[in-house]
């Protein structure tokens, strides 16, 4: 029965990100160790559950490992210059060699549709072509980079051609000038133009590890672009290989017009999923701004509000507010809205009279409680109710007084209260009274 009941706390927890992700384009991305070791098995699950959502989706994957075997095979030298392959004529045949296989074993996994499997009746289509024009890298410290290119142009008006039928597209690295040449991409390179081309909601690098590391073993679970980049100017001889590539790649991307970028661990089963479809995430979320806004409440925040409030209200904390009490003092609320949810409100009740406020129904959602944002939203409260010109603001509590004392407030009484409040004043909850100068 629990397993059953946790089941369906995290259906319905996912639920807004399953309606939400309908219709929206996601650039994933994966070195070619995803498919050397046999992981894309599972993240072609992944995709496939994706895709049968209604995510529109561009898969981006690399050749590496694959065109080193090649090479290391042929007894020719493996050279690299500040992490760029230099293409002679022979590596050049080895990445078309590598990615031509690596796209026909990704197109044969995500063909699977074995009954009694996660690709049962998937019937993908996979759509990929010469959808990204390149030019050549040229002369880098001195040395001729060769047929190692960069992406000039990504035809994203044929890609939306093709996820409107409803195909996954799959972009190689490698590009093609207008005269034919061929030049060796990185994938981080395609993934990132693609993603800014095609103005996606969502680019995903899966990588060696989890995330981008924080003090300790921590990674941090979101930064903003601002911070991303403090990281790489205060870590860049320490952070991971990878990270040290991709983490520019998703600051670039965010500031291109990419909503979010996701840097999470290809050696965490499931954890594109988890990423995508849990609050906390597993990996490393970038975003142009923060997550957390604090603003005024509108009407169409009234249903959030009511599901914050009403697990309160069954248990005596708050008062009973009915939807149509709400919809006509929605005016008086505030809300913490973080990435998308509402996850905190207050309300601030005038007594001109008196120059008095009262701070009324202060809640933060279970699921964001320990992250400061009761504080924001007192903070907000006291800054809004200074500005009106009031100059003291008191609570009524049942619960949380120590919090409220611990933050400025002191002990009052009901015949403090402002006349109009007093009327009103419930002697049966017997609640506290609080009160704080502004």
């Amino acid at each position: 029965m629990k397993d059953t009941a946790d089941f369906v706390h995290w259906f319905r927890s996912a639920a807004p990100y399953i309606h939400g992700f309908r219709g929206k384009t996601f650039v994933i991305a994966f070195g070619g160790e995803l498919v050397a070791d046999g992981g894309f098995v599972q993240l072609a699950h992944d995709v496939n559950l994706l895709n049968s959502l209604g995510v529109r989706l561009v898969l981006v994957h690399g050749v590496r490992p694959q065109v080193e075997a090649r090479l290391t095979e042929s007894g020719t030298a493996i050279r690299y210059v500040n992490g760029l392959r230099v293409t002679d004529d022979t590596a050049l045949a080895c990445v078309k060699e590598a990615a031509g296989t690596v796209r026909v074993e990704i197109e044969a996994l995500l063909s699977l549709g074995l009954a009694n499997t996660p690709m049962a009746g998937a019937d993908i289509r996979v759509a990929s072509g010469n959808f990204v024009t390149a030019q050549p890298l040229g002369v880098r410290d001195g040395i001729d980079l060769l047929h190692t290119g960069e992406v000039r142009k990504i035809d994203a008006a044929a890609i939306r051609r093709r996820l409107d039928q409803h195909d996954i597209v799959l972009l190689s690295p490698i590009g093609y000038s207008p005269t034919g040449e061929i030049f060796n991409l990185s994938l981080e390179d395609v993934a990132t133009q693609a993603a800014v081309e095609l103005a996606a909601d969502k680019l995903i690098f899966l990588m060696n590890t989890e995330g981008v590391p924080d003090k300790g073993r921590a990674i941090h679970n979101a930064l903003t672009v601002n911070e991303a980049r403090q990281v790489l100017e205060k870590k860049t001889k320490k952070l991971p290989e990878d990270v040290a590539y991709y983490l520019p790649c998703a600051i670039t991307a965010c500031t291109g017009g990419v909503k979010r970028a996701h840097l999470i661990s290809r050696h965490r089963d499931g954890a594109l999923l988890s990423e995508l479809f849990t609050r906390e995430g597993v990996g490393t979320l970038v975003t142009p701004a923060p997550l957390e806004t604090l603003r005024a409440a509108t009407i169409d925040d009234v249903g959030g509000i009511l599901g914050l409030i009403e697990p309160l209200e069954r248990e005596g904390i708050l008062v009973r507010r009915s939807r149509e009490l709400l919809e006509m003092e929605v005016e008086r609320f505030l809300v913490l809205e973080s990435d998308g949810v509402v996850a905190g409100c207050a309300a601030l009740y005038p007594f001109p009279e008196e120059k008095a406020a009262e701070l009324a129904c202060l809640a933060v959602a279970q699921d964001f409680r320990g992250r400061g944002f009761g504080d924001l939203l007192l903070a907000e409260a006291e800054k809004r109710g200074k500005k009106a010109g009031f100059r003291k603001l008191f609570v009524l509590t049942t619960r949380t007084e120590h919090w409220f004392e611990e933050r400025g407030f002191v002990d009052s009484s009901p015949d403090h209260l402002p006349k109009k409040k007093q009327a009103l004043y419930n002697y049966m909850r017997k609640s506290k009274v609080l009160q704080k100068t502004l």
